[in-house]
């Protein structure tokens, strides 16, 4: 542990009884505890944290959290233990609470995005935003924490033990500015409520994750956590009203007394997208803020990386950053790996790019995004991950067939479900599919249909390096793959 001790009215605690204890740590995970630590025992979807209070207690946990379900299901265990008990209706939140006191230190200016696509790109290009403007910054989120400190993740947003260890030890290497994505799970189990914010943002809703959340409502309320409960009420919402529910978010933020930048298209948009010219590698974008015009170059591609660039913006001017200097700098932003990524170039001109796009509406926008970069046709391969929302599956591929020319289903994560079953629901939507189990073998197939003028974008995984079958993580990077399949084809890589 970190050597230090904080007691239970310290870390903002009341055990039954009164009981004071002195705390030298914190556990989710009883394999964790030592003497001294306090084991939070949360509810779980399959299995409740209470089943593992005895073996806490036999390793020495001094303080119990959990709720009354937990307190009654380990009552056995936690008679003749002199442990102090606190019970919270809402123990992972009360988690989140004490784990920011425990660690006590987080950067100084933080800001967290929502949304179901685009998460990773805004928190990412906020990040590069306040580098460019001299601030010492990272981002955290699906790709682990990048910029001025590097942590590799499990989770899009951890549970908050980990976060704050994360946020703590950043502020201790000078990170002044971080920048996180805040999940429909982090947010639904109250894992960022810990978190000082000073602005968040919204970028878009869609179906997803509705094997975890129990209807679309639900995920969307879930998403609107941000800005109903863990922004603060003098905190900036930043929130993209091209999303038909941006105006939903921006009544939450409202009714809670927020500040509200929006972007997008609409001509009343505090920052407004005017104009889009694309290019093979890039865009040109024209923008309006405070009565200013500025034409803005972006070698970015897909017209929604300008929506998720205008979110970055915002949340970097809510945070006091000077206009001028913030839109100066955008010319000089990098695409974020694993996002609308080229990844191999043909030899007679061909493109190939990977993106993370695993929704139905993420397959649908990057494909209409990459269409005008493109004089020839669009091939797209698409798949869909095993023990995750089933309903989608035949979604994605009616996304892909509609807008793409050539479409492949091959698998993406089956894990432990039968492959051919996933590809059979992903077809339904697609049938005029070409099906190819093997993705690597896709891969080269979609790469060899390839003319002059033509791209191929590899849906699914992005930024991953591995290939889930079964329990069983087997290395596999769709833009390794994709040079590899160049490669051997003519000889040429990106």
């Amino acid at each position: 542990m970190s050597g230090k001790t904080k007691s239970l009215t310290e870390l903002g605690l009341t055990a039954r009884g009164g009981r004071e204890a002195q705390v030298t740590g914190l556990a989710v995970d009883s394999r964790e505890v030592r003497d001294g630590v306090l084991f939070a025992a949360l509810p779980g979807t399959r299995v409740h944290g209470a089943e593992f209070i005895g073996y806490a207690l036999r390793m020495g946990a001094t303080a119990i959290l959990t709720d009354a379900e937990g307190a009654q299901l380990a009552a056995e265990d936690l008679a003749g233990h002199d442990a102090a008990l606190v019970v919270a209706a809402d123990p992972r939140q009360a988690l989140a609470m004490t784990a920011a006191l425990w660690f006590g230190a987080q950067p100084e200016t933080m800001v967290a995005v929502t949304g179901t696509n685009g998460k990773t790109s805004v928190a990412t290009f906020t990040r590069q935003i306040w580098q460019e403007l001299g601030q010492r910054a990272v981002n955290l989120g699906t790709t682990g924490v990048e910029g001025d400190w590097h942590m590799a993740l499990k989770h899009t947003t951890p549970e908050p033990i980990t976060l704050h260890r994360a946020l703590a030890q950043a502020a201790k290497a000078g990170v002044d500015h971080a920048a996180m994505e805040a999940s429909s799970h982090g947010l639904a189990q109250r894992r960022l409520d810990g978190v000082s914010l000073t602005a968040a943002g919204f970028t878009n809703f869609s179906q997803d994750h509705l094997d975890y959340h129990t209807s679309f409502e639900d995920y969307f309320d879930a998403k609107a956590g941000l800005f109903a409960r863990v922004l603060p009420d003098d905190g900036v919402a930043v929130i993209n009203i091209e999303d038909a529910r941006g105006v939903d978010m921006v009544a939450i933020a409202e009714a809670r007394g927020q500040e509200v930048i929006t972007v997008g298209r609409d001509e009343g948009a505090h920052i407004c997208l005017m104009a889009q010219r694309f290019e093979s590698r890039g865009q040109e974008v024209r923008i309006r803020h405070e009565g200013v015009v500025r034409q803005v170059p972006l070698n970015l591609i897909g017209g929604f990386q300008a929506e998720n660039v205008l979110v970055a913006v915002g949340l970097v001017l809510a945070c006091g950053a000077d206009p001028d200097e913030a839109f100066a700098v955008l010319p000089r932003l990098e695409t974020v790996r694993g996002r609308m990524q080229l990844s191999a170039t043909r030899g007679n001109g061909a493109t190939v790019f990977v993106d993370y796009a695993h929704t139905p509406g993420a397959v649908e926008t990057a494909l209409q995004a990459l269409r005008p970069h493109v004089m020839g046709r669009l091939v797209a391969i698409v798949g869909a991950g095993g023990d995750r929302d089933r309903a989608k599956r035949p979604l994605m591929g009616q996304a892909a067939a509609q807008h793409a020319d050539l479409v492949i289903v091959t698998d993406d994560n089956p894990r432990t479900e039968d492959p051919s079953t996933i590809r059979a629901a992903v077809m339904e939507g697609a049938p005029e599919a070409i099906e190819i189990a093997d993705r690597a073998e896709a891969i080269l197939r979609g790469v060899d249909a390839l003319g002059p003028g033509d791209a191929l974008l590899i849906c699914g995984k992005g930024h991953e390096t591995g290939q889930i079958v079964g329990e069983t993580e087997y290395p596999f990077d769709d833009a390794e793959q994709a040079s590899v399949a160049v490669s051997a084809l003519d000889g040429r890589g990106a």
